[in-house]
């Protein structure tokens, strides 16, 4: 169940970040509303999933890893935004990293 929560506030936070991006610096009410409800939600869902007895490191270091790479993709496909090898070669990176910590027992 805490990884379910997890991945919750996971999409909260993309769909936040996304909204966040859309929304040019607050001046469009309809996305600065998702914004807020969007980070709010993504809080909430990581700390029941923390409440759920997931270690935090593991947790904090799936959701921003994963949001990363996420907006990351978002952004190149959706936004304009552009994509180069140092850009991959650092989403590889903390994706990688997120794979160590689970596999060094901190997901148990």
């Amino acid at each position: 169940m805490a990884w379910l929560m997890l991945a919750g506030a996971i999409i909260a936070e993309i769909v936040a970040t996304t909204a966040l991006k859309l929304s040019d610096g607050f001046a469009h009410k309809g996305w600065s509303v998702l914004v807020v409800a969007g980070y709010v939600a993504a809080f909430v869902l990581l700390a029941q999933a923390l409440k759920l007895q997931m270690e935090v490191g593991t947790a904090y270091a799936v959701w921003a890893g994963a949001g990363t790479a996420a907006i990351a993709a978002i952004g190149v496909l959706f936004l304009g935004e552009t994509i180069n090898l140092a850009k991959i070669a650092g989403i590889v990176l903390i994706i990688g990293g997120v794979v160590v910590l689970n596999l060094a027992g901190g997901a148990h």
